[in-house]
Parts: C-alpha cells; sequence; structure tokens
C-alpha cells in the first residue's frame, strides 16, 4: 500500500511536471505569436513606416524629386492636422526637422503640422534648443520653431530640463529678431533661481540699444519681483498685458485637434490661443471665454514627476488634503483654471507666490482684452453667457482674495470708454468696485470723466448702482488703509502692499477727490431726479461712510456733504431721510471732537481745516434752528425769503413750516400723536403739542418709532431745558453745541 502510494506520489509529480511545462510552451507561442502580430501591423502601418523613414533617413538625401519623402511626408501631415501627432512623434519629426537632414525647406513644413495630440516630450524640445547652438539654422525658421515652442508650451510635459539650461536659452537674446520671443520663453520659465546681475545688465544693456521695448520690459518686471535690489530701473506702472500671441499658424489645427479628442489634451488651450487677428473689422464674437480645465502642468508619467514628489492640484477636494500636501503641490499649466477652484485659491493665497499671479494676470489680460473688450454686442446668448459666468468668476475670485487684479484694471479703465451702461452692469461695477487706490493725478481722466457722461445720461437705477459701485469702492479703500495703518502706524508707506507707491498725504488726496467727485454726482443727480427718495437714500449711504472716516477707518479727514446733499436730504417728505442726516450729523460732531481732542493732544501733523469746522456749525446751527426752535425762513438764516412774497402764500406762521411737528416728514406722527392725546377734541391744534410735557412725551414717541439718528442728534446737539423749565415754556429755544 505504502509503495502503490508513493507511486501514484510520483505519478502525480510527473503529470504536474509535464502540465507545467505545457503551460510554459504554450505562453511562449502566445508572446511570439503576439510580437509576430505586432511586427506585422508595424509593417503594414503606413505611419509607423513613415516614422521610421524619417527617424532612419541620412543626412544629405536628396528632397529633389524624391517620391518617398513626399509620400511620407503627405502621410505624416495628414495625421498631424487631423488627429495629431503622439509624444513619440513629436520626439521624431522635431529632430528629424531641427537636424537638417534634408535641408530647411522641408523643417518649416515639419514645423507647420507637429500638431501635439497629448503632450509634448521635454526632451525633444531640449534636443531641438541644442540644434539651434549649431548655428546652421536660418534666423526665419528659428522664429518658427520659437513660435511653435510658445504655442505648445503648456502641453510639455515637464520643465525641469528646460530651465536647467536656462542660460543656453538667455544667450540668444541679443539676436534682434529671435529677442521677442526668448523674451517670452524666459518669461515662461524664469524662477528666482535664474535671476543674476549679469542678466540684468545684458537686458538692461540691450534696451538701451533697442530702446523701451516691451518685451524687455516684462521680463525685466518679472526679475524685479523675485529680486528687486537688482533691478533698479524704474518701470511703468501700467503696461500692456501680456506679449503677443504668434500662434496663428497652428491655432485652427490645435483646436480641431482638441475637439477631436474631446478633452484629452491635458490644457485647455482656447484662452491661450485666441489671438486678436488683424482683420479689416475689430467686432469679433465673444469666443474661448470659458475657464479652462484644472490640469497641473507636470504629467503623472513624467520622468520629473516620478522623481520629485508632486500633487496636481486636479485630484485635491477637502482643506485637509491641501494642508497634508502644502508644500508639494504643482501650480497648474493654466493660471487661468484656479478661478473655478475654491481650494486653489486658498493655496494661491497662501503661498503668495508673485510669478503665479503675474501668470495669472496675464491670462486674464489675454481674457479681458483680446476676447472681451473688442467684440461686438451681438455675440449671442451662448456668448454672453460665458461672458457673464467669466465676470462672476472673476467677482467671486476678487472677493475671496480681498483684492483686485491689475489686468481687471486696467481693462475698467479701457471699458468704460465704450460702455454702454447697460452690458452686464453689475459684474461691471462690481469689477469697478474692487479697483485700488488710484493717484489722484489720473484719477480724474480714468474713472471720473467716464463715469460722469453715463450718469448724466442714465437712468435712475443707474443713477442709484453708480452711486452704490463708489460707495463699495470708498469702504474697500478705507478699510484697506485701516489694516495697513495699524500694521505700519500712521504715517504709512503703500509700496509694501501694493504695486503703486503713494505715500498718506497721497492717498487722502485720492479720497478726497472720490468724495467730492460722489458730491457733484449726488447734487445734480438729485435735480436731474427730482429729490427721488431711492436716488437720496443711496446717497446719504454713502455719506455715511464719509461722516466715520477718523474714527471708524484712522484717516484724518473730514469731508462734509455739499449744500446740493443736505437741504434735499434736510427738506425730504420721508421721515427716513431725515432721521439718517440727523444720524450723519450726529457722526460728524464725534470725528470732529475726537479729531481735535488728538490733534491738541498728541501734536499730530494733520489737521481739519477751519472751513470744514465752520461748514459742520452752519448746517448744525441751521438743522436746530430749522427742527426744534421754530425758526425758518428769518432774517439772518441761510435760507432768507421775502416777507411779502411768505405773506402771499397764505400759510400760517411759515417759521414753523419744518419743525419737528410740521415738518412733511413728520407731520402724521403729530396728527397720530394729538389724536392719542386729545381723543375728544373736534378741531386740530398742533401747536398745543408744544405746550407743557406734550412736548416730551411727543419727542419719546417720535423716538420710539425707530428714529434712533435724530433722537441722538437731539441729545446730542440741543440743550434741553430742565424737567421744571420744559412744563412752563415748553419747547422754548435752545442753542446748539457747536464743535
Amino acid at each position: 500500500m505504502a509503495k502503490a502510494a508513493y507511486l501514484s506520489r510520483s505519478d502525480l509529480d510527473s503529470s504536474s511536471g509535464s502540465d507545467l511545462s505545457v503551460s510554459s510552451r504554450t505562453s511562449n507561442r502566445s508572446l511570439r505569436v503576439l510580437e509576430k502580430e505586432r511586427r506585422k501591423n508595424e509593417a503594414g502601418d503606413p505611419f509607423l513606416l513613415a516614422l521610421k523613414y524619417f527617424s532612419e533617413v541620412e543626412a544629405g538625401t536628396p528632397c529633389l524629386g524624391n517620391h518617398v519623402l513626399e509620400r511620407n511626408l503627405v502621410l505624416v501631415e495628414r495625421v498631424g492636422l487631423s488627429r495629431g501627432l503622439p509624444p513619440e512623434a513629436i520626439s521624431v519629426m522635431l529632430d528629424y526637422a531641427m537636424s537638417l537632414r534634408m535641408g530647411g525647406v522641408t523643417c518649416v513644413r515639419v514645423l507647420k503640422f507637429l500638431i501635439p495630440a497629448t503632450v509634448v516630450p521635454q526632451e525633444a524640445v531640449v534636443r531641438a534648443v541644442a540644434w539651434l547652438c549649431v548655428s546652421k539654422i536660418a534666423i526665419s525658421t528659428q522664429v518658427i520653431f520659437l513660435r511653435w515652442v510658445l504655442t505648445v508650451f503648456d502641453m510639455i510635459d515637464s520643465k525641469d530640463n528646460l530651465r536647467a539650461i536656462y542660460g543656453f536659452i538667455f544667450n540668444f537674446v541679443t539676436e534682434e529678431n529671435l529677442s521677442p520671443y526668448i523674451c517670452h520663453l524666459l518669461y515662461l520659465l524664469t524662477r528666482r533661481e535664474s535671476v543674476r546681475t549679469f542678466r540684468v545688465r545684458k537686458l538692461l544693456d540691450l534696451q538701451a540699444k533697442m530702446g523701451r521695448q516691451s518685451f524687455l520690459l516684462h521680463l525685466l518686471s518679472l526679475y524685479k519681483v523675485f529680486c528687486p535690489e537688482l533691478v533698479t530701473l524704474a518701470l511703468p506702472s501700467r503696461m500692456r498685458s501680456g506679449f503677443k500671441n504668434h500662434n496663428s499658424t497652428w491655432k485652427a489645427a490645435l483646436s480641431a485637434v482638441q475637439k477631436r479628442n474631446n478633452g484629452q489634451v491635458s490644457s485647455d488651450i482656447s484662452l491661450t490661443l485666441g489671438v486678436k487677428h488683424k482683420t479689416n473689422s475689430r467686432k469679433r464674437k465673444y469666443h474661448h471665454l470659458e475657464l479652462p480645465s484644472l490640469s497641473s502642468s507636470v504629467q503623472r508619467n513624467s520622468p520629473s514627476s516620478s522623481s520629485r514628489k508632486v500633487f496636481p492640484l486636479e485630484q485635491l477636494h477637502s482643506f485637509p488634503q491641501l494642508l497634508d500636501n502644502l508644500h508639494c503641490i504643482e501650480l497648474p499649466s493654466q493660471m487661468g483654471s484656479l478661478l473655478g477652484s475654491s481650494l486653489a485659491l486658498c493655496y494661491l493665497d497662501y503661498v503668495q507666490d508673485d510669478s503665479a499671479f503675474l501668470r495669472l494676470n496675464f491670462w486674464l489680460g489675454h481674457a479681458l482684452h483680446e476676447e472681451f473688450l473688442f467684440c461686438s454686442g451681438d455675440g449671442g446668448s451662448g456668448s454672453s453667457s460665458e461672458a457673464l459666468h467669466l465676470l462672476n468668476m472673476l467677482l467671486s475670485t476678487q472677493q475671496f482674495l480681498q483684492e483686485g487684479f491689475s489686468s481687471t484694471e486696467g481693462f475698467l479703465y479701457k471699458f468704460l470708454n465704450v460702455w454702454d451702461g447697460s452690458l452686464l452692469r453689475p459684474q461691471i461695477l462690481g469689477l469697478l468696485s474692487d479697483i485700488p487706490v488710484v493717484p489722484s493725478s489720473c484719477i480724474s481722466q480714468l474713472l471720473f470723466e467716464p463715469l460722469m457722461q453715463l450718469f448724466f445720461t442714465s437712468t435712475l437705477f443707474f443713477k442709484c448702482s453708480v452711486i452704490d459701485c463708489l460707495n463699495n469702492m470708498l469702504l474697500k479703500w478705507l478699510t484697506w488703509h485701516s489694516v495697513y495703518a495699524l500694521e505700519d502706524g500712521l504715517d504709512i508707506s503703500l509700496h509694501s502692499h501694493t504695486p503703486m507707491n503713494m505715500t498718506l498725504s497721497g492717498f487722502m488726496d485720492s479720497v478726497m477727490e472720490l468724495v467730492r467727485f460722489v458730491g457733484r454726482l449726488a447734487t445734480v443727480g438729485l435735480q436731474l431726479e427730482g429729490c427721488h427718495s431711492l436716488f437720496l437714500s443711496f446717497v446719504l449711504d454713502f455719506y455715511e461712510t464719509v461722516c466715520d472716516m477718523f474714527l471708524k477707518y484712522g484717516l484724518p479727514l473730514v469731508v462734509m456733504p455739499p449744500v446740493g446733499v443736505f437741504y434735499p436730504a434736510l427738506f425730504a417728505t420721508d421721515p427716513v431721510s431725515v432721521d439718517r442726516l440727523g444720524y450723519i450729523m450726529y457722526r460728524y460732531k464725534k470725528n470732529l471732537i475726537s479729531a481735535k481732542c488728538q490733534q491738541q493732544e498728541t501734536k499730530q501733523a494733520f489737521h481739519i481745516s477751519r472751513q470744514t469746522y465752520r461748514e459742520f456749525n452752519h448746517y448744525l446751527l441751521f438743522m436746530v434752528s430749522c427742527l426744534w426752535n421754530s425758526k425758518m425762513f428769518l432774517p439772518g438764516m441761510a435760507i432768507e425769503v421775502d416777507q411779502e412774497l411768505l405773506a402771499l402764500s397764505k400759510v400760517p406762521e411759515p417759521w414753523t413750516s419744518f419743525d419737528l411737528i410740521h415738518h412733511p416728514a413728520f407731520l402724521g406722527y403729530a396728527l397720530d400723536f394729538h389724536c392719542k392725546c386729545w381723543p375728544e377734541r373736534k378741531e386740530m391744534d398742533l401747536n398745543s403739542i408744544k405746550a407743557g410735557k406734550q412736548w416730551v412725551w411727543y419727542l419719546e414717541f417720535l423716538f420710539s418709532q425707530g428714529f434712533q439718528g435724530l433722537q441722538q442728534f437731539v441729545q446730542s446737539s440741543i440743550n434741553r431745558r430742565s424737567a421744571a423749565g420744559t412744563n412752563d415754556q415748553g419747547q422754548g429755544d435752545s442753542q446748539p453745541t457747536s464743535s
């Protein structure tokens, strides 16, 4: 039995080994079959045969009359323009073209159909740059190559090796025909470690030789961001946004390939490739305004991504994930995609990378200027919805970051001159309220003049929207000032927080100009709209901000409202406007008293002018005399009316027409109070309210209706008589407490 069992076990082992041997032979046979099939397919695939031809063709092979060359070129060209070329094909064809194995004619032709289907291998671009150093390629061909690199830059799988040869690329900057393209490429490749003294000196020498060229200024501005101590040149505060786009040769083919591949291309090239064609008409429809998809500039399977830990932004889905990968996040290839991700904006706000903001401004400058500013108004509902989505996204981004973009500011200054006041009005005014402080020397030309033309010829609702926009602008300026004044002390210098240098006095001048401009708009607007209550409400909103600039925001500036605003508010027929005016006067008094006390105690250099105190005391005296003392239209008052004219009006006791009882805004409350106090009376005698305790009761009744502003004004500005004295003389005459 044991032997039988042993033999049986041996038989099993033998059988098992035999099965394994058969399985191994079968597997090897399958691999050989697959390899044979692959070679057969390669041998039968004309495209692969064409690539093999270009990879093996020897230098010096004639191209004239070469039918094999022409057949293979046409084949690869057809594939490139229809489906795009895979990375391996890009490498083969780019090396063939730049090596000039068959002359420069085919080189230009090849470069024109090098349309990538997915990505461009970095090593292929590095080898092509190396061929540039041989100096056998014509300058015109080098220009076409550089234009191609700039066009597909966002599709290059990695940039590390390109940055490693930054110095070789920089050497071409002295070539006059190549300089614009080299500066653009260097701008995209520059990092802090790329900025060196000798490079700055070389660019400055070129500028002295060539003049203030925009491409040199842009590259120098980036150098100054990274190393301000090396670039001492004063650069213009406003330059044309970005570099010129030179991608018209490949734009249509790239767009077609992208659409055919259904978004397989990792970077959305639509915005980058939206160039402004030089046609006879500048009117164009909205197009390519959609936001790019969020994708990292480093591909997941690229060698550089495997050699260092990189976390693509498109894989970021939660805030804890952001915190865990904060120092290994790779910025996207298209900075415009950040506008659609709150987590990406959190990262951008944290890193405070100047180059990232420059890239984002470059993208926005192109999107707004090239694709929106010069478009026609008949873009269609789909196009207008794209523009609406872009501007709403931009608004939410600026609110999230608590700052505006310089490219948005430049776009608005140009757009206001051609705006009709109705196209995307909420979005345009919202962006306008986010612009940073504008120097007083140019604020009128850039902002006030175009707004004034729209304001005086617009509807009531547009006027209200403009006043609200300017109020929000002032609020953001004052909030910005209060934050940085708290950090840096009262005598702030703004150059450390904003690209525009501005002192405290310059900031105060800009605020003064803005407040006076709104005062002029409000005065004329109230006349044009017949002192409409809605418009007056927005105007009073603005002056509620202005009256508290010193106490609430720490700005040593007090600006009184013009008479064209004060008197319409005082004589308004709605009680809310009069109540808000009372609150505004109360806050003005608090600010003036506090400013005077601080000036006396601390001996500050600033001071409130005597004219401001005189204006306030004049308004205060008139308001008390009108509302409290019933001395309207009397000689010596600010508003005098001839007594004979008053007699012709047949208004009894016209000097009491605007006190707290007879004022059109409070007459209804006085009638209601009279009916409650003397319900049995059949005749109405409103003057009886002024006698005895009824006056005190009436004030309490009036204040209980929610008029806190009027209550604060009365309590702070009027010396009321004692209770005993009031019982005898009622209201009596009181003197205002002046500042």
